[in-house]
């Protein structure tokens, strides 16, 4: 680990950190450095509430500038991150006066519909990935924010609208192409490196930096029937039963959230609803749309809504439904848990934190797993908690710093007073900045000790630490 002074050092230095100039010449890509033009832009990040500045950002377009980038962190034990989407809650894309290796140039996507398989390069995001597997009516398990990139998902396991047909992201993974600690490339598999391949279904960033994915694809759309219909908050209690009572009998092909914000200036709900509270329920059926249909008629029995957007839509369109409610450089903190059920004094819980939210950018999503995700099992994969009913993520999103206290004292109550209903882990993707040890224990469950005993194989000095981080087993 490098202490302060070094850092200080390199600052001073007009070339950054020993041997800048030699990395420079072994990239295909460009290596910024503290003070160039776009060195601020460069090392921005989603989550404007982490504001961290490496020595050096590496902006790799291929895998060989990635294995030149982590063979130079090594050699000069620089700090290190990984930045795909850069889109991660907890900032984990970044570090103060490390190296980054910035992926989000290496684009590549080659779709075999025949075989019906993605082989997908990290700077990715879901958004493009959808674009170029529609145009064949196929497409993987991915998040529910199209700007979210497909590495960090998919490595910390990935759930979206999809999942309860077809499983998390990392469960359609046939392969990947990792660069290790060590600097070396290796191909992993169910046939080959089998031990990795298990690690980075669900263990993060911990194993090497991934510089291919190759994606199971599904038949999916081009349309699917998905929305949102839209209440006022005072029944927001009834729409929570009601969330309840659909999401528990509701087939593999729908999936089924329920939305707790401040309603947005939108066109698609009534003016006199701009600025209150109201209470959604969103769904996406993954088959045919008539079954879709049939599947989302029960939502009329909750009486007229404040808007109706549930309809036949393409399905590029449904993943960018919640875009608008996350764009970079707000203010942002969260706090999720698994939940093992939706109990009547839950929704009391959910209903009276929400009516004293702090913020009209601030969102509360429930989300319904179990489906397929249940059928894979716990040690399956590294991605454990398969059992879990609910996932609660409580999305705090503001603007002001001076209020940053005010919003992260309502996020922890909440979460805090939802806890008894807790399936006993969190999400690891949904983990933010500064939890502690303990919460990532949470995250990883009984595969933690399995994940350690492989990370002191691939990288036993623990040079990719800044994730949410396995230690090496002694």
């Amino acid at each position: 680990m490098l202490d302060t002074t070094t850092i200080k050092r390199w600052e001073e230095r007009a070339d950054g950190p020993p041997g800048g100039e030699e990395l420079a010449r072994q990239l295909r890509g460009e290596l910024v450095r503290a003070g160039d033009p776009g060195y601020d832009r460069a090392r921005a990040l989603w989550n404007g509430m982490i504001d961290r500045r490496p020595a050096l950002i590496a902006r790799c377009r291929d895998t060989r500038d990635v294995i030149a980038a982590v063979r130079f962190a090594r050699e000069n034990r620089l700090l290190l991150a990984v930045r795909g989407g850069g889109h991660n809650v907890a900032g984990l894309a970044s570090c103060d006066g490390g190296l980054v290796i910035d992926l989000s140039a290496m684009k590549g996507v080659r779709v075999d519909p025949q075989a019906r398989i993605a082989r997908v390069e990290p700077g990715v995001t879901w958004g493009e990935l959808d674009l170029e597997t529609q145009a064949h009516g196929l497409a993987t398990p991915g998040g529910v924010n199209s700007t979210t990139g497909i590495a960090g998902l998919t490595l910390g396991g990935g759930f979206g609208w999809l999942s309860r047909k077809h499983g998390l992201a990392c469960d359609n993974l046939r392969s990947v192409d990792v660069v290790t600690a060590g600097g070396r490339l290796l191909h992993a598999s169910e046939t080959e490196n089998t031990d990795l391949f298990w690690a980075v279904r669900g263990g993060g960033g911990n194993f090497g930096v991934v510089t291919s994915f190759e994606h199971r694809l599904h038949p999916v759309g081009p349309d699917v029937v998905a929305g949102a219909r839209w209440y006022p908050f005072d029944r927001a209690r009834q729409v929570l039963r009601f969330y309840r009572e659909l999401a528990g009998g509701a087939p593999d092909e729908l999936s089924v959230m329920a939305v707790l914000r401040t309603a947005p200036p939108a066109p698609f709900l009534p003016p006199e609803a701009h600025g209150k509270l109201v209470a959604g329920i969103a769904v996406c059926y993954a088959g045919p749309l008539d079954e879709g249909e049939r599947a989302a008629a029960p939502l009329r029995a909750l009486g007229r809504p404040l808007a109706d957007l549930i309809q036949a839509r393409p399905y590029v369109e449904h993943q960018k439904m919640l875009d608008a409610g996350a764009p970079p450089g707000r203010r942002y903190y969260w706090k999720s848990e698994y939940l093992s059920a939706l109990s009547d004094q839950g929704i009391e819980t959910l209903a009276a934190f929400v009516q004293r939210i702090p913020s009209p950018l601030s969102t509360v999503l429930l989300f319904r797993l179990q489906g397929a995700i249940a059928r894979t099992g716990e040690g399956d994969t590294a991605a454990p908690h398969r059992q879990a009913p609910y996932v609660l993520t409580i999305q705090s999103s503001w603007l002001d710093p001076a209020e940053d206290e005010v919003h992260l004292a309502w996020t922890r109550d909440f979460w805090q007073a939802m806890r008894p209903l807790s399936a006993g882990g969190v999400y690891v993707n949904f983990l933010s900045d500064g939890e502690g040890r303990d919460r990532v224990y949470a995250a990883y469950g009984a595969n933690y000790q399995r994940l350690a005993r492989l990370k002191a194989v691939y990288d036993p000095e623990n040079l990719f630490r800044v994730n949410q981080n396995i230690e090496p087993a002694a």
